[in-house]
């Protein structure tokens, strides 16, 4: 998965429906290119370099995977969808839309179709203000002063007026305020933890990861299943009750909801298919005293993957000790699960058939699996 990076965005408009311009344009920019973190007031200002209707500018902070030049392409082919005509790239016209690549994480781009941060930043109020009220404190690299130290030296005159509407986050759509606890779960390659770690991202959630990887039984159980199943199971139901009541048990004010990327319950599912009856049987026994007292998720999320993609993501993520995992074992992991899922009247739960989808390339399928898993607000 690509490295996440910090990008502030430019937005103006003088042209047509100003208002509606603006947010289009961040619902297309959250659409192609990332998560829409912060938006600032939007401010009414004069048109800069020609005679024409007064701008409506505001600012927002983005999260995205794409490079500057990739980024770059978006916000043009978003400009020219929504009606812009560029002429001459040097002149100043009007325009429906205007969106420029103010920073970029803190790096400095010199391309002959990109200068990031923008070469004329620190001469310009319309942008300086509503930068300043969401970047105040971020740093020029190449002016070594704040965005608050820019204004104050800004020799523009012409002071951005305030107005009294407001932008909406895009992500505002998916109402997450319905749940407390979720829970991501799928087979072995399904992707729950990069879904889980998206959503945690985006929307707030304290995250919560499975330690598996810290266990000394795992790469034993995958050379020699019949001797280390039990020893397995057991120290993986240990681990995970332990750290699901830690966790669990830190409220974190800061936080809007919690997602984790497994539940307790897999453990009864996979020593239902790595155990002999009668080691499973004593299993039951300690798990239920265990689970008794252990709160439940109110959102059960399955990632459903047929058994070839998840070989292929297996192989993608090159841990050795799961190389050879045989594909019939993930094939009984995918029965148990749907099997156990069918008879929980308890939950709360939504099975997504991601077997032709791609969240963590392809921004599309995961937009469009938020949209399966949270209740879009109209």
């Amino acid at each position: 998965m690509r490295e996440q990076q910090l990008v502030y965005i430019a937005l103006g408009s003088n042209k047509g429906d100003k208002f509606k311009h603006l947010q289009e344009a961040i619902y297309a920019i959250y659409e192609k290119a990332g998560t829409v973190l912060q938006i600032s007031k939007i401010y009414r200002t004069k048109a800069y370099g020609f005679d024409g209707d007064d701008f409506l500018n505001c600012c927002i902070s983005l999260q995205t995977v794409l490079s500057a030049q990739e980024l770059l392409i978006v916000l043009q082919e978003i400009e020219t969808k929504l009606g812009r005509k560029k002429i001459d790239p040097n002149v100043y016209e009007a325009r429906e839309i205007d969106l420029d690549i103010i920073f970029y994480a803190k790096d400095i781009v010199s391309h002959s179709l990109l200068t990031v941060p923008h070469k004329e930043l620190h001469k310009r109020l319309f942008v300086l203000v509503p930068l300043n009220d969401i970047a105040a404190k971020t740093n020029h690299p190449k002016l070594n002063k704040t965005v608050t130290e820019l204004i104050a030296l800004c020799e523009d005159k012409e002071q951005p007026e305030p107005q009294n509407i407001w932008l909406k986050n895009p992500k505002q759509q998916f109402n997450t305020s319905k749940h407390n606890y979720i829970a991501i779960e799928g087979n072995i390659g399904a992707g729950k933890t990069s879904l889980a770690s998206l959503i945690s991202e985006e929307f707030n959630a304290k995250l919560i990861l499975e330690r598996f990887a810290d266990n000394p039984f795992l790469p034993k159980f995958y050379e020699d299943a019949a001797r280390f199943a039990f020893t397995l199971e057991m120290s993986f139901l240990a681990d995970r009750y332990q750290q699901i009541t830690d966790d669990l048990a830190q409220l974190d004010l800061f936080s809007d909801f919690m997602i984790s990327d497994y539940d307790i319950f897999k453990s009864l599912i996979f020593s239902k298919i790595t155990l002999p009856e009668d080691e499973f049987n004593l299993y039951k026994k300690l798990f239920y005293l265990m689970y008794k007292d252990i709160p439940k998720p109110d959102l059960y999320v399955y990632l459903y993957q047929n058994t070839e993609r998840l070989q292929e993501n297996i192989k993608k993520r090159g841990r050795d000790y799961e190389q050879n995992i045989d594909p019939e074992y993930l094939d009984k992991i995918n029965i148990g699960y749907l099997e156990f899922l069918k008879t929980q009247q308890n939950f709360n739960v939504k099975i997504i058939d991601i077997s032709n989808r791609d969240f963590i390339e392809n921004r599309s399928d995961y937009l469009w699996l938020l949209n399966e898993i949270f209740e879009v607000q109209e």
